[in-house]
Order: C-alpha cells, then structure tokens, then sequence
C-alpha cells in the first residue's frame, strides 16, 4: 500500500480530535480582548450606571473606612456655629460648630447597617416562609399567603410606626421594623421558584432517590433565585433606607449626639432658611444613595452592562 493510500485512508481521517492542534493561545486572547472592549462600550453608553456604582462604591468606602474619608471627628466641635460651606467645612458646620461631611460620613456607616439589617431580615425569613408555602402547599399555603397580604395591605411607614411602639426606639429596633415590613416580597419571590422547581423532572429524581423533600427544594430553589432575589434586594435596600431616614427623623431611630442621616436632617429642618446645608445636604446624599442603588441593581437585573 502506498503512502498515498495510508493518509487518505478511513482510520487516518477519523484521528483522535486529541491530536488536531487546538486554537492558538492568542485567538482566546483576541476574544478576551474584544469582550473587554464591548463591555467598555456598554459601560460608555449608559454614564448613569457608571456613575451610581462609583457613588456605591464611594458609600462602601465610607462604612468600612470613615476616618479615611472624614476631615474631623464627627462630635468634636472644629468651627463656629453655623457656619457655611467652605474648603475647610465641606458642607458647613452644625449649631455645636461640628463638622456636618464628617458627621455625613460617619452616619453612612449607622444608616446603611441598618439598612443591610433590614434587608437581611426580609430575605431570610421571607425566603423561609415562602419556600415552606410553595412546598408544603394546603393550609400552611393559604395561612402564609393571607398573613403577607394582609401585611402588604398595611402601608410600610404605618407598620413600621406600630412594630416600633412595641419593640422600642433605636436604630436597630427601627431596622428590625423596617425588615418585618419588607418579607412579603421574598415571599412571593421564594414561593414562585419554589412552585416552579417542584415541577422540574429532576425533582422527582431527586425524590426517587431518597432526598429529602425540603433539603431537594433548598439546594435548587436558592440557586434559581439567586438571579431574582439580588435585584430585588438591591431595589428594597434603597427603600430600607429611606425608610429608616424617615423613621430617625421622626425622632425614633438614633440619639443625637450619635451620627445618623435622617436625625441629622432633623436636627438642622429648623434652621433650613439660615443655615440650609445642616438639612440639605445629609438629605442630598441620602437621595443619591437610593438612587444609585436602585439604578445599579435595575442595570444588572436587565443585563444592560
């Protein structure tokens, strides 16, 4: 036979893929270089969400580091009373003469715990009981259901108001308040992926096999709703936070002279004609807060970058 025969031959032609060269290193390289460079174009075409996650990770910054980012202590006195913005007092001074950006960065790190706390709350007993509706179903379904939407019927400031006269004033009371009023949402959430996954063929696998029902939903309901659940996390930690400034304005959240963002805008709401930056700016900042918290989650959970 010649060597003409052998290489045309069948055997030879249906060689092992194992012994074709691969595609060459720099191809991946190209790829990796162009998926860069379309994220980069999509970030470049929506500024906003570039913006909100630098001001995110600005306020991440101002929890875990404060003293980096503030210019004095926040209940030292290092001015005069009321006195404006300047180079020296970035958002003016309060009535003690304390400085009102560093009493803003401190109370980042009080009003977002809280926030965080609230949300915690929320996702965790939520998530529980709706994975208990969807896959016990009967009775235990319809209790949990009817509780939550009576609970929805009640609006969220109202609930929180009566939570908090019978846990007690405080900040983490108030996000205690604020967490209880916020489960109905991970409820529906958890419910829904839980109904859907006891529908999946691998389900009664997994049930054929011996697994425990509950331990089988757990282990593929959680990361189905993975995706779901951030978002909308992401969306009601905005509104836990707002909620908690409102809560601390009214005068139930933290104690002065503690640093705390809706405390602050209540201590300055009667000087707001002569020394308007007491008020308006922990106000501002609390503001850009939800919003960019609520457009960088809304961006990830439309896939827009």
């Amino acid at each position: 036979m010649s060597s003409t025969d052998i290489t045309s031959s069948p055997a030879a032609a249906g060689a092992p893929d194992a012994e074709r060269p691969g595609p060459p290193l720099s191809d991946a390289r190209t790829r990796a270089r162009r998926s860069g460079a379309r994220t980069g174009a999509a970030l470049l075409r929506r500024p906003g969400t570039v913006l909100a996650g630098l001001f995110v990770l600005l306020m991440i910054g101002w929890v875990l580091f404060p003293g980096l980012f503030a210019t004095a202590d926040p209940t030292e006195i290092v001015g005069d009373s009321l006195a404006a913005p300047s180079w020296q007092h970035w958002f003016g001074t309060d009535l003690n003469g304390r400085d009102v950006y560093s009493r803003v960065v401190y109370g980042a790190r009080v009003s977002l715990r809280a926030g965080v706390l609230a949300i915690t709350i929320s996702l965790v007993v939520g998530g529980l009981l709706g994975m208990l509706a969807g896959s016990v179903g009967g009775w235990v379904d319809a209790v949990i259901s009817r509780s939550m939407e009576v609970i929805v019927s009640i609006p969220g400031l109202l609930l929180s108001l009566a939570l908090i006269s019978v846990l007690g004033f405080g900040v983490t009371k108030v996000a205690i308040a604020v967490g209880i009023s916020g489960i109905p949402g991970f409820v529906r959430i958890a419910r829904a992926e839980t109904l859907r996954v006891s529908a999946m063929p691998y389900m009664d696998a997994a049930r054929t096999s011996g697994t425990r029902r509950f331990l089988g939903l757990f282990s593929h309901v959680v990361p189905n709703a993975a995706g779901p659940v951030a978002v909308v996390a992401g969306i009601d930690l905005g509104g836990a936070i707002l909620s908690i400034a409102a809560l601390s304005f009214l005068g139930f959240g933290a104690v002065p002279p503690t640093a705390e963002w809706g405390s602050q805008i209540n201590e300055g709401r009667l000087y707001v004609a002569s020394a308007w930056w007491w008020s308006i700016c922990p106000a501002i900042i609390v503001a850009l807060t939800v919003l960019s918290a609520n457009r960088l989650t809304r961006s990830i959970g439309t896939r827009e970058v």
